[in-house]
Parts: structure tokens; sequence; C-alpha cells
């Protein structure tokens, strides 16, 4: 929900009264972006030209329970560090500076209206576990209209992100924990900042199960993680490791690999042949030897071996660079 301006009010950004709007989700079209860019370079001229001293809020505008000293923000610091509180006489420094390094997120709240110290808490959180990659900047914005108005906030919360000293996204109201770490790991990646992407505890129990040998116990995990995340790669990487080892249990490597050496045209052959090189470390190796049988068959048999080879990929992924080249020579040797 987002707390509405219930009209022209001296300037002041109105929390106190208005109508209740929703925003159901993030979607790019409803960015605050739509209703008109935001010119910093024009802001910095009019910081600069403005009195020093930060405007009163308008005597209409109410008093939250928050609108004490340090910006109205429990806990808030005076200043400096990767969460600063900003009013119209230091943005300058603190926002369009700092972006040129940084990647700034100018948050204007109201404080002690509870949808809002909500999404400032939870800011403040995501600031401090992000460890500096990111600065926090929080405005007053019942404290400094005039800023809000620069900024053409409409309603309280409103996010900006800026990096480089442009804007490059904003939304308005109040989201979920995990949309708005989703959102800020897009800023944060659109600053430059490498992003960690956090890894299913679920994955770990699965590959666990793989080394230890506990194959349908492993199988089993991996797809039940890939039946709700299709795309998971490492999962798919996982699966395909467990269905190699279940189709080589109990094979002599040695021994296969003779008996396709020696029967060049053996389908069966040179597919077991390919699983062991796969399993004993000679990827390439096992890519080549089915590129090739490839080129000798024709109709269903050039199929089998095709997703046969396919599947062999899966077990590396697909951002190993011998399994970009066998694809290539496959291409090649279909085509």
């Amino acid at each position: 929900m987002v707390r509405g301006v219930g009209g022209d009010h001296g300037g002041g950004i109105v929390t106190g009264v208005g109508d209740w709007v929703t925003m159901s989700d993030l979607r790019p079209g409803q960015s605050i972006f739509t209703r008109g860019a935001v010119d910093l370079g024009a802001l910095a001229a009019r910081t600069q030209q403005a009195p020093a001293a930060t405007p009163a809020a308008p005597a209409n505008t109410p008093a939250g329970p928050g609108n004490g000293g340090n910006g109205g923000f429990p806990g808030a610091p005076a200043g400096g560090g990767h969460v600063v509180d900003v009013t119209e006489a230091n943005v300058q420094d603190e926002v369009l500076q700092k972006s040129m390094t940084l990647p700034v997120v100018v948050a204007f709240l109201a404080p002690g209206y509870p949808e809002v110290d909500q999404l400032a808490d939870e800011l403040a959180q995501f600031n401090a576990a992000d460890g500096g990659t990111w600065v926090l900047a929080r405005v007053n914005a019942q404290a400094d209209p005039r800023l809000a108005a620069m900024f053409r906030v409409q309603s309280v919360p409103t996010v900006y992100a800026v990096v480089g000293g442009q804007p490059i996204d904003a939304f308005a109201g109040p989201v979920p924990a995990a949309q708005l770490r989703q959102w800020l790991d897009a800023v944060l990646r659109a600053g430059g900042v490498d992003v960690a992407v956090p890894e299913d505890p679920r994955l770990e129990e699965a590959d666990e199960a793989l080394i230890m040998g506990n194959l349908d116990e492993a199988e089993k995990a991996y797809r039940k993680i890939l039946s709700d995340s299709p795309k998971d790669a490492a999962a798919e990487a996982g699966l395909a490791q467990v269905v190699l080892a279940k189709r080589v249990a109990g094979v002599d490597p040695q021994a296969a690999v003779a008996a396709a050496d020696a029967a060049p045209d053996d389908l069966p052959a040179q597919l077991k042949a390919a699983d062991v090189e796969v399993l004993a470390g000679q990827a390439e190796q096992a890519y080549q030897r089915l590129v090739n049988l490839v080129r000798r068959v024709y109709g269903d048999d050039r199929e089998t071996v095709r997703q046969h080879l396919v599947s062999l990929f899966a077990v590396a992924g697909p951002d190993d660079p011998a399994v970009a080249a066998a694809r290539r020579a496959l291409a090649s040797a279909l085509f």
C-alpha cells in the first residue's frame, strides 16, 4: 500500500491523509519514471542555489511519531558511512557525488508510520548485510518537502536507485522483503557490483548424497529442486551425473573402452565407452568419440547418439569450454 498525496498543501508530502492505492509488484511498467524523468543535473544546480537551512514541514503535514531529531529515523547516524540522512543541504555530496563510485538508494520516508518504518528497517538491514557495496540515503519527506518535490515524489515510501549521477529505477510503496532483495540485487548489478546468488541448501544435501554414492536419494533430491526451479543449472548437472553414474554401475572402464576401440561401429559399445571416459575425466575424448560416430550413422541411430552426447554435455554444464567446442563440432557433423 502507498500513502497517497492528498493534494497541494504548501509543497509538503502528506502522509496522514489521502487514499490508499495498491502497487501489486515491481513490474518495469510501474516504475515512477514513467511519470517523467528526474534531472539530477538540474537538481544539483537548484540545491546549490537553495538556502542551507532545511525548510520546515508545513503546518498541515502530520507530525508522525518519529518526527524528532536525527532525521526522524530511530537509531539513524548523524551522517557519513553507508547509511546517511539526506537533506536539501547535503544531497549534492551524499547522493550525486557518492553515486559516481557506489550505487545510492534514496528512500523518501515518513518516520512513525508502520509500513514506512518497516521498509526503512529492511533497507538498513540489507545495507548492513551487503558490507558497504551501496549507500542508503534516507530522506524525511515530511521535514524536507522541497527535496521530495525535486525528486517528483508523490507518495511515501518512494525509493530511487541512483548510479553514476543518474536515476536508473524507482518504486513507490512497501514491498515484500524478498522482492526488495531482488530489486537491490538488480541495482547492484547495474552499478557494476558482483552479486552472489545464494545457493539452495537442498543442493548441498543432494550433492552430499551423490558423493556418498546414494544415487537414488540424490536423484530424488535433484528432481525435487528442478520441479521447483526448472532452470536450476546446478541441479540439472547433478541429475545428469546421477543418471550417468547409474548407467555405468558395474561396468569395467578399461574393458568398455577396449571393446569400443575394437568395434568402431558398435553403437552401444561406443556410448558405454563415452560414459566411462566422462567419469574418468576424459570428457573431450568422449565428446569427440560420439561426434565422429554421428558422422558415420544415420536416421534413428544418429538421433540416439546425438541425445546421448547432449546428456553428457549436461554433466559439465553449458559454461564448460569443452562443451561449447563439442557443440560446434556436433552442429557441423549434423548439418
